[in-house]
This record gives structure tokens, C-alpha cells and sequence, in this order.
């Protein structure tokens, strides 16, 4: 993550600059400006007499919404104008049509000259200039599709608005409920006031079922519980279809493959003077027989058709675990292929087995698609699996930015992926990375350039590799397990030291048959660390430090750590697609390291003249995580992340670098640089002038974070975010070199760091592009009645005082 501190002059004066041209672009042209004698802005919409309804969901009824405003204006708007003010379209559809025309003499040519490739490139340049130029007279430039038009008042538009107001009122049970609108205008700028009368709403008095067939009778009121539709409740129509989609799973999950929604039918009978409502359900019988079947499969077949570019006249026929697979070629394994499908001769019909079937096949990443139909003979069915094999090497290239911690800087990366390595569903990977960033220099030197490089290799088997366990692939399939093998190198150079590392690891992954729960077991992690350069300068920090009884200088020396690790995030309602559903994320982690140490006869780190550094450490973390829509356009997102690590046996109070913990920066408490807060109430070095200087990492065992998050969207791919941070780090025991480090009970709560900031965000579906601006409003390192300091940000100084203010550009969510 890029943190940038105000206190640099240059940044400084660049914030008022963008501060004060924001304003400029604020202030510059009113929303009424250049309308007509009958036109009007929409300015307002207002919903008066909701008292029982869902004023959210009502709002989104409306046909037309206002421009989103700041200060009075609106910057979509301006964006959109300042685009439009050079924007002809009489010249775009000019050029467009001689572009046409051109093209269209180049197809005639190429009719003679096919192999022409002067004229294919041509033609070629020419299509990608038309869909540009079509797409530019249809939408407006880039500027005005970034932005968007004044909202002018439409009365039709406000007509359908008031029944589209009234419809969703009749469908939520309020049967009696009227909608009546007015417009007031003032200035050019009207305001539309919907008048709803909501009545007394309509609730469910009774429920009844009309008798259908036994079996499928047996079977809904076994299921009856889960049903939407409950005594007592307001009557609501998207119950009857959740309920309708609800019964239909129900019976194809238990062997009715004909079942559809469709002979599923509601009666609903209104008493208009209880205000109730009797609902009375009906099962159809089928046109097609007496009643309705559950079917059996009666077979399962498995093909692998051959890519486009081949042809085989010779097929691979084989039978396992009563699925018969054809291959066009020798190379696939019909063992780890039957672990994956659930589908079973002779057992009934079941269709989130279908699905899950399909699934788990497609995340063995080997196919191109999967296709599963089923063919009827009688109350029996044929279930087919057609697939076709993906390409067997896949190289990926990536290029572009890359920010972890002060300046962002260029990196590139390449993958090559091989298929089917093994010829039992194997993948073997290779990947490289280099890049570089700007990093903080520990010994105060400013911000220096550090370069990385990574390389290494990976083998996932799509099964658990356990010795002498033979029965794990059949009976753990349906859960996606793999093994993951892999070896890497990691070549890091920073101002300060030059450090390299050799690792390996060992993994099991596995998930729930929802794939709402994801499992990983390390059941080894192994590094070798060496650091064969070290700044005299740093050095001499790190011996100054050890000194003051901070032993950081144990991290820099060659050392070998190994670790055993679990973790399992549990993913509620798909966290991370940000839709308007409510969702949560959960992470538990924990980590044993140095295990195997127990067993010989290691020298403490703490024994004279020990070159090589050993560790033993236990960490556990807990990361939670709420996403919650308030509507389309407007969201709260909260964190809470806690971690605790603690060294003990021949680590002398010790924990590798990379196992410490963090606070601070773009993913943290985003009011202080990267890794710079804490721990607890120690007090930073001061630089010049008696203010902080936040030059060293404070590296902790103890991490207590929360964050809080309010997004809106403002127009377009523009995002505004709102936000507080609050949390701190801290030592478990006293560490002599910050005093007010270690974590206590009668005094944590008072040491609690807290950040506020405004955001600003470009959301392109693929990429998102974030800017937050925080500043600190309590800071633990200052004395006891002194750690309020929001109030040093003002008018004057918006800033606040030198390093109170920390800019942050990230990609992506903090979270």
C-alpha cells in the first residue's frame, strides 16, 4: 500500500493545489445553467406516509433520480459538460461514414486478394476505429461516459414512477394502498413529492394445501418448515415466488427430474373487511402420466471429446465405479474423474448433485466446459458428461504497477501452467516475478528504491497425497481436495540489506460441498533466510537497538524456520462480489513454528556466539468481515481483525520478521504510514522541530484492529468512501526499548489508535483504483490527556500538524 505523508512540502502544496481545483470544478456552473423556459432539474425526490414499507426499496422504484451534488452542484454533471463542450457529433458521424466506406472498398478488394495482408490489417484497424467511433456517437466521449447529464424533470417518467410505487405496494400486502405525486418548482430546480397512503396491509390468516400424490406430498411436508410463506406474516407476492423456486428444489433434489414450478399454482382469497388473506396451495398433475415419478439413473457415461484442431478415429473406452468414460486419447485417469462426480447408477435423481458435479469437474481446471444432460426411458434416466480438454500449456503475462508500503513502481510477472501433467489431473506451474517500489529508508535517508524477484514452481495433485491411504480419492472427492507441492526462491534488495530466501511447502486444501467454507492445511513450511548485505548504518541500528534489549537483529542472521499452519475461511452470502445482498467473511488462522525443534537438541538463540538463529513461536488470527447494503448505491463494510504470536524455547523471545505483526497503513489504521503505529504507547524517535519521526518499523506480537466503512456511489465508476479506523499493536511482556510497548489489561483501551479520512474510488469491475486521505484524531505515543488531536485540523490547517495526515493509493478494497 503507498503512503505518502503530508509533512513532504511538495505533496503538501500538491494536496491544496487538487484540494482547491476540486472546489473550482465544484463551483463552476450551476445545474440550471443553459435550460430552457420549460425545463427543470430534478433536484429532490421525497417519499411522505411510508410508515410500514420499505422506504429503501420504494426509492429504487423511481423512474428518475437526482444528480448526485456536493455543495449545490454536482460533479458528474460537470465532468459530463466539460467533456460535451468539445464533443461534435456531426464531425464523429462524418468520419465514422467515410471510415465505413473505406472499408467497405478494402472487403471488396480483399474479394480478389484474400492473402493480402496489408489489406487484412488494414481492414483489421479499421473495425477497431468504427466500434470506437460508434460507441463515441452513441454514449459521448470518455469524459461524458465518465460522468453524467443533468437530470431533467420527465412527467411521464414521473407518472410510471407513482405506479411503480403503487404496484409494489399492492405486491407487499398492501392491497388498498394509493400513490398521488406533486411537483413544486422554485428556480428552475422542482422537487417531486410522492404522497403515499399505505392502509391497513393484508396478513396471511390461513394456509392450505389441496391434496396431490402421496410420494410427493410425503416429501413437502417433511419440508415443511423451511417454508417462506408463515401465519401471521404481511402478505408478500415475491414469497409466493420464493416459495413456488423453493418446492421445485425440493422435489428435483428427490428424484422428480420432470418437476417444474409451472404445476405449482396459489390461490389467495381476500377479506377485504379483517384485512386477512387464506392462501390455498395446488399441486397439478402432470399431462404426460397419472402422477408425478421420481426417476432413477439408470446409467452415467463420461466423454471426452477431442479438441476442434484433432480427429480420432480411435476412442478409449473404460469402466470404473459404474460410470463408463470414453477419451480420445490415452492420458486421463477415470479415478480421479469418478471422485468428482456424485452422480450414482441406481440411486435417484438429484439436481444440486448435477450442479455439484459440474462444478467440482470444472474446478479440476482440465476442461474447456462440462455439459451434463439426462435422456428418459420411462421413469429411468441416462446421465451424459460431455467435456472437451482445455489447452494444455497456458501462459499468462502480467504487467503494471505494483504498492505495498510508500511508492508504487513497475513489476511484471509470467506463469506457464502445464495439464495433466502426471496424466491423472495433475498441474504443474511455473511463475516469475520481478518489480520494483519506492520504500521508506529505516535509517531516515528519505524514500529509496527496493527491487524484488521471485521464481519457483508448483505441483497441485487433485487429491490428498497421504501414504498408505488408498480410499482418500473415492471418499474425499466430492469435498475438491488437493495437494499442493512447491519450491521458491525470493531475492529481495532494500536500501538496508540484501535478503534471500529458498522455501518449500506442503499443503492440503479442501472445501464444503457448498464451497462455503475453504480449508488449507500446511502440513510443512520450510524457508531458509540468509541476509548477505547489510547496511553499515543499519547495522549499527540494529546492534543499538539489541543494546536497549530489542533483539530485531536476530531476524537479519541466517536462519531456517519451519512451521505447521491451519486455516479456514468461512464465506457467508459470496463476501467479495459486492452486490446488494448482505455478506460475511471469516478467517481463523493459527501456526505452530519450530515444532519439530522439540525433538533435538537445539542452542538457544540466546547462547553466546550463536551465529545461526532458531525459532519456536504459536500464532493464531481471527479476521472478520460485513459487508452491508443499505441500497444500490450505498453500502457500510466493517473489519475486525485480531492476531496474537508468541515466541518461546530456543527463540529467546524472538519471532522471525516475517511472522511479526503490523499496524498502520492502506489495509490498516490507515491514519499512520505502513507498519508504523505502535506498539501500544511507545513513543516514536523524534526528528527536527521535536515532531514524530516515523522512520522504523515497529513490528508487535499483538494486533487489535477494527475498521468502519461507508461507500456511496457517487456517478458513473466514481466512489466516495467515509471512514474510521481504530486499533493498535503491542508486545506480550515488556520490551525495554519502548517503554508503554507491552499489553496490559488496566491500560490497552486507553491506548487505542483512531483514524478518520474520506476516500475517493474508480471502480472498473476489473480494476479498482483507491484514494484515501486519513488523519490522526487519537494518538496513544502522546501523553495521557494529550492523545485527542483531531482537534490540531482546521479550517487553516486541514491538514493538521507536520505527519498528522497520510495519503493512501491502494488497488483494490482495504477489505
Amino acid at each position: 500500500m503507498l503512503s505518502i505523508l503530508s509533512d513532504y512540502p511538495n505533496l503538501k502544496s500538491s494536496k491544496y493545489i487538487l484540494f482547491i481545483a476540486l472546489l473550482g470544478i465544484s463551483f463552476g456552473c450551476s445545474l440550471t445553467r443553459n435550460l430552457e423556459d420549460n425545463q427543470y432539474v430534478l433536484y429532490e425526490n421525497d417519499l411522505q406516509g411510508v410508515e410500514k414499507s420499505d422506504q429503501e426499496a420504494l426509492y429504487g422504484l423511481l423512474d428518475q433520480e437526482p444528480n448526485t451534488r456536493f455543495l449545490g452542484t454536482s460533479l458528474g454533471v460537470n465532468i459530463y459538460r466539460f467533456g460535451e463542450s468539445f464533443y461534435d457529433s456531426l464531425k464523429i458521424a462524418d468520419e465514422l461514414g467515410s471510415l465505413k466506406i473505406e472499408k467497405a472498398e478494402i472487403e471488396k478488394s480483399r474479394e480478389s486478394n484474400p492473402d493480402d495482408r496489408k489489406l487484412e490489417k488494414r481492414e483489421e484497424k479499421l473495425s477497431s476505429k468504427i466500434e470506437g467511433l460508434t460507441k463515441k456517437l452513441d454514449y459521448g466521449n470518455a469524459l461524458m461516459r465518465t460522468g453524467n447529464p443533468v437530470t431533467l424533470l420527465d412527467s411521464n417518467l414521473t407518472a410510471k414512477s407513482s405506479k411503480n410505487l403503487e404496484a409494489y405496494l399492492v405486491n407487499h400486502g398492501f392491497f388498498e394502498a394509493e400513490v398521488n405525486y406533486e411537483v413544486t418548482v422554485k428556480n428552475q430546480k422542482a422537487t417531486v413529492t410522492y404522497q403515499i397512503a399505505e392502509k391497513e396491509p393484508y396478513r396471511i390468516d390461513s394456509l392450505q394445501y389441496r391434496p396431490s400424490s402421496e410420494n410427493v406430498e410425503a416429501i413437502l411436508k417433511a419440508n415443511r418448515a423451511k417454508t417462506h410463506l408463515k401465519k401471521g406474516n404481511i402478505y408478500v407476492q415475491d414469497d409466493i415466488i420464493q416459495e413456488r423456486n423453493r418446492i421445485e428444489e425440493v422435489l428435483k433434489n428427490n428424484g422428480f427430474f420432470m418437476f417444474s414450478k409451472s404445476y405449482i399454482n396459489y390461490i389467495v382469497y381476500k377479506d377485504t373487511a379483517k384485512k386477512i388473506v387464506n392462501v390455498e396451495r395446488i399441486i397439478l398433475d402432470p399431462t404426460f402420466a397419472e402422477t408425478h415419478q421420481a426417476y432413477t439413473l439408470d446409467s452415467i457415461t463420461f466423454r471426452i471429446n477431442a479438441p476442434s484442431n484433432r480427429f480420432t478415429d480411435r476412442r478409449i473406452q473404460r469402466s470404473f465405479s459404474g460410470i463408463d468414460f470414453s477419451f480420445y486419447e490415452d492420458r486421463y485417469s477415470e479415478k480421479v474423474l469418478s471422485s468428482r462426480i456424485l452422480l450414482k447408477e441406481g440411486s435417484k435423481y438429484n439436481r444440486n448433485d448435477a450442479i455439484e458435479t459440474q462444478r467440482l469437474l470444472s474446478n479440476l481446471d482440465l476442461f474447456r466446459f462440462v455439459n451434463i444432460t439426462f435422456d428418459t426411458l420411462g421413469t429411468r434416466l441416462r446421465a451424459d458428461i460431455i467435456t472437451q480438454p482445455n489447452q494444455k500449456y497456458q501462459l499468462t503475462n502480467q504487467a503494471g504497477l505494483t504498492i505495498t508500503e510508500q511508492l508504487p513502481g513497475p513489476f511484471f510477472s509470467t506463469a506457464l501452467r502445464n495439464r495433466n501433467f502426471f496424466r491423472a489431473g495433475e498441474i504443474l506451474e511455473f511463475n516469475f516475478r520481478a518489480g520494483l517500489e519506492g520504500v521508506a529508508s529505516a535509517t531516515g535517508q528519505g524514500v529509496y528504491q527496493s527491487s524484488e524477484v521471485n521464481a519457483g514452481f508448483a505441483v497441485i495433485f487433485p487429491r490428498f497425497l497421504i501414504p498408505f491411504a488408498p480410499g482418500t480419492l473415492q471418499k474425499f472427492g466430492k469435498y475438491n481436495p488437493n495437494t499442493r507441492t512447491q519450491f521458491g526462491y525470493n531475492y529481495t534488495n532494500r536500501p538496508e540489506y540484501t535478503r534471500n530466501s529458498i522455501n518449500g511447502k506442503l499443503s492440503y486444501n479442501w472445501q464444503t460441498r457448498d464451497a462455503r467454507q475453504i480449508f488449507t492445511f500446511n502440513l510443512a513450511d520450510l524457508s531458509y533466510v540468509r541476509t548477505p548485505r547489510i547496511q553499515e548504518e543499519f547495522a549499527d541500528i540494529l546492534v543499538q537497538l539489541q543494546e536497549e534489549g530489542n533483539n530485531l537483529i536476530w531476524s537479519f542472521l541466517p536462519s531456517f524456520v519451519s512451521s505447521i499452519s491451519g486455516q479456514t475461511i468461512i464465506n457467508f452470502n459470496k463476501y467479495g462480489n459486492f452486490n446488494t445482498n448482505k455478506a460475511s467473511l471469516l478467517k481463523l488462522f493459527f501456526e505452530s513454528g519450530g515444532t519439530t525443534i522439540n525433538f533435538f537438541d537445539t542452542p538457544s538463540n540466546d547462547e553466546p556466539g550463536i551465529e545461526f538463529a532458531n525459532f519456536q513461536w504459536l500464532k493464531t488470527q481471527i479476521d472478520f468481515r460485513r459487508y452491508y447494503p443499505v441500497n444500490k448505491k450505498q453500502t457500510f463494510a466493517y473489519r475486525f481483525n485480531f492476531g496474537w504470536a508468541k515466541p518461546y524455547g530456543v527463540s529467546a523471545g524472538i519471532l522471525p520478521y516475517e511472522k511479526y505483526f503490523f499496524a498502520g497503513g492502506g489495509t490498516s489504521i490507515r491514519a499512520w504510514q505502513a507498519r508504523r503505529l505502535g506498539p501500544g504507547s511507545s513513543v516514536p524517535q523524534t526528528g527536527e522541530g521535536g515532531e514524530y519521526d516515523y522512520t522504523n518499523e515497529q513490528p508487535a506480537e499483538m494486533i487489535l484492529e477494527s475498521m468502519l466503512e461507508y461507500r456511496r456511489n457517487l456517478f458513473g465508476y466514481f466512489d466516495m468512501a467515509l471512514f474510521i479506523d481504530a486499533g493498535n499493536s503491542w508486545m506480550i511482556g515488556v520490551d525495554p526499548a519502548r517503554p508503554g510497548a507491552d499489553f496490559r489489561l488496566d491500560r490497552f483501551y486507553k491506548e487505542i489508535a483512531v483514524g478518520a479520512g474520506i476516500g475517493l474510488r474508480m471502480d472498473f469491475d476489473f480494476l479498482v483504483i483507491r484514494l484515501d486521505l486519513a488523519t490522526k484524531a487519537v494518538d496513544p505515543s502522546k501523553p495521557e490527556g494529550e492523545r485527542w488531536v483531531f482537534d490540531n485540523v482546521s479550517f487553516k490547517s486541514p491538514f493538521g500538524r507536520r505527519g498528522q495526515t497520510v495519503f493512501n493509493f491502494g488497488i483494490g478494497y482495504p477489505f
